[in-house]
Parts: C-alpha cells; sequence; structure tokens
C-alpha cells in the first residue's frame, strides 16, 4: 500500500472503529425476532417481490450453500482454494436437474468491487449460469453482498453476469408434504436479519454496501461478525434456534456464521450428546472414540447451549464454501431427507461426504 494510503489509514482508523462500537453486528434477540417475523410473515404472501414460495416434490433435489465470499482471486480471496470444490458440486448437482438456493454472501463485496469477482472466479459463475438458464438458481443477498438489495444494481449487473435478470430474493420458503401427514415449512435466509449494520432501509444499506463495509475492510477493522467471533457464533445460533421453535411445522435454515448447524446441534454439541448415549449403553468403544474427537473439534468452538441435550431439530445452518482447507458444506433435500453434505479434497480429487441425515418426517414430527 502506499504512503498516502498508509497515512489515511492511521487517521481513519480510530473515528472508524468507534462508529463501529455503535453500529456493530452485536445481534439483539428482539430485534432480530421482529425481523424475522416480518420476513416470514411477507414470504406467505405469493405476491411479495423479496421473498419466493416453492412446492418441493418428493422426488425434486435441493441443494442450499452459502458464504462463498467470492473475491478478485488473489490472496485476500477466501474463495480461492474452495472454487474446484465448489464447481465441481454444482455439476454434480446440474446433471442431477437440482434446484440451487445461494444463499447469501455469495459475492464479498465489502472487500472487491464486483466486476473484479467476475474477473477473479469466470468458472464459477460459468457453472451458477447453467442454473439461471433452466430456471433453477434462487440467489439470496447476505450482508457481504447487500448490493444485490438494490434493485439499480441487480438489473445492471445481473445480466453482466448471468447473461439475464432474474429475481435477487430476501428469504426463499420451500412447502415440503410429508406422506399423509400435512406439510413442513422450510424457511430459508441468509441470517443478518435485525442485524443494525446491514439490515435496514434502501438507503442504510446502500451505505453499508457501498461505504462502510469497503472502508472497514480498508481500514482492516475487526468487523465483529459470527463468522469471525465464536461467542458471537454462539450467541446467532441461540436467537435462531429460540426462533424457530416457536414456530408451528417449520424449521430455519441459515447461513452467516460459516458454523454448520444440524437439527440445532453444532458438531461439539452433536458429540457431546453422543458421549451421553454412549455412557448410558456403557459402549466403552463409543466412549473412547469420542472423547478422542472432542479436543480436535473443540478447537474450531467449545462453547456448548445449556439446551443442547434437550433442543427440537428446528434449526439449520449450511456452514460456508470459503474453509482455509477448501472444504465446502451446505444442505441437501431430497426423496424425504434433509442432509448435511460436505465437498472436501481426497487425494486433490473433489470428493461428497454426507456428515448428517435425518427424515423430513422424523423432523416434522418432532417441531
Amino acid at each position: 500500500m502506499s504512503v498516502f494510503g498508509n497515512v489515511m489509514r492511521f487517521l481513519l482508523r480510530k473515528p472508524a472503529l468507534a462508529i463501529s462500537k455503535l453500529f456493530g453486528a452485536n445481534p439483539k434477540e428482539g430485534e432480530v425476532f421482529a425481523a424475522l417475523d416480518k420476513l416470514y410473515s411477507t414470504s406467505q404472501n405469493d405476491n411479495a417481490e423479496n421473498c419466493i414460495s416453492l412446492n418441493v416434490r418428493p422426488n425434486d433435489l435441493v441443494v442450499i450453500f452459502s458464504d462463498q465470499h467470492k473475491g478478485n482471486g488473489n490472496g485476500a480471496d477466501d474463495f480461492v482454494s474452495a472454487e474446484k470444490n465448489y464447481i465441481a458440486a454444482l455439476e454434480y448437482y446440474n446433471r442431477l436437474d437440482a434446484s440451487f438456493i445461494n444463499l447469501g454472501d455469495c459475492e464479498e463485496l465489502w472487500k472487491f468491487p464486483l466486476q473484479s469477482v467476475e474477473k477473479g472466479h469466470p468458472n464459477a459463475f460459468k457453472i451458477e449460469r447453467e442454473f439461471v438458464q433452466k430456471n433453477k438458481l434462487f440467489k439470496v443477498f447476505g450482508n457481504h453482498d447487500l448490493y444485490w438489495s438494490l434493485i439499480h444494481n441487480a438489473n445492471i449487473n445481473l445480466k453482466k453476469l448471468y447473461y439475464q435478470n432474474f429475481p435477487i430474493y430476501e428469504a426463499v420458503r420451500l412447502n415440503v408434504q410429508i406422506e399423509d401427514n400435512g406439510r413442513l415449512t422450510i424457511f430459508c435466509a441468509h441470517g443478518h436479519q435485525g442485524d443494525k449494520q446491514s439490515d435496514g432501509n434502501p438507503l442504510s444499506r446502500w451505505f453499508v454496501s457501498s461505504v462502510w463495509g469497503p472502508l472497514q475492510a480498508f481500514l482492516q477493522i475487526n468487523i465483529n461478525s459470527p463468522a469471525s467471533s465464536q461467542w458471537l457464533k454462539s450467541v446467532h445460533n441461540s436467537i435462531m434456534y429460540n426462533w424457530s421453535k416457536n414456530k408451528e411445522k417449520m424449521i430455519l435454515i441459515t447461513g452467516h456464521t460459516h458454523q454448520p448447524v444440524f437439527k440445532s446441534l453444532t458438531h461439539i454439541e452433536r458429540l457431546y450428546l453422543q458421549l451421553f448415549r454412549a455412557k448410558e449403553k456403557n459402549d466403552t468403544d463409543a466412549i473412547s472414540q469420542i472423547m478422542n474427537e472432542i479436543p480436535y473439534r473443540a478447537k474450531d468452538n467449545d462453547i456448548l447451549s445449556s439446551e443442547f441435550m434437550t433442543m427440537k431439530p428446528s434449526y439449520f445452518n449450511t456452514g460456508c464454501c470459503c474453509y482455509s482447507d477448501g472444504t465446502i458444506t451446505g444442505i441437501e433435500i431430497q426423496e424425504g431427507k434433509i442432509r448435511l453434505v460436505k465437498w472436501h479434497y481426497v487425494d486433490g480429487v473433489p470428493t461428497r461426504t454426507i456428515a448428517e441425515e435425518e427424515s423430513l418426517k422424523n423432523v416434522y414430527a418432532e417441531v
């Protein structure tokens, strides 16, 4: 960086940090609940412009990824190491004629201008374009790509990227018939709703996407987001769960935190639950295996919810598509099942692995 740039960073950093404390991403449960309630209510209106409702048939395949944070293809781009897995995954799902919900923070527009993102990842946009051509891509905006929530931006640039215009949503509502039992609603949103920093009126959204976000990146301010704070991840998960558990026959799927959640449990919580059950059965082999894995997983996050033993399976999180080892995680819905899947490198080859799986009928019965 130039001398001038370093001087500007020094001069602006302190006042910007003061502002960031006023408008930080520390979520307040009441504000998040109000924002999610409003969005959920809107999603029930078939004429809503910012939401879409889709009926999922038994043989349909729906895949949900989020948080690619596609950048300019250089060293500061978190997506670079995962791009090969991402493209292989989308090629796989495209062959199966899947519907693809891209659940926000698809492009890292706080750090990079859209033009450089387009140039940095032409092959990723190329495979996404194939879903667009079949009307199978449902793109949702998050806080790092709020840019897409501004109609003017979307109308101008979507056609450049995807060769046609299509709607950008804030939420996708999936309606799944559970045999003769009834209908399960799967409500999908990025998860930044209620965040003062990025969930507001069009003027505040423009300010965050065009001024405040890029300024934070330039000044190298810790933006205090759930993706970069284990404590905030835990707070966010707790709020999302508390909101979802009070809804009737509905599950919530978000991204935002970069931490996979399946049936309301993080990986470490699931391990402790498995440990408890193994001890009940006096399964010494299982106990030993789980005890060996817990310290490894606790390096990423060792925070447990006080309710993890009794949680309803009402909250799921996709994880992200920008892990440093190139792994990506997402959610599949197919043939009456919901799965947490990961695509990772095995001897350098992108490989799909089912991490968790549950029947939607069982989920429906518990929510």
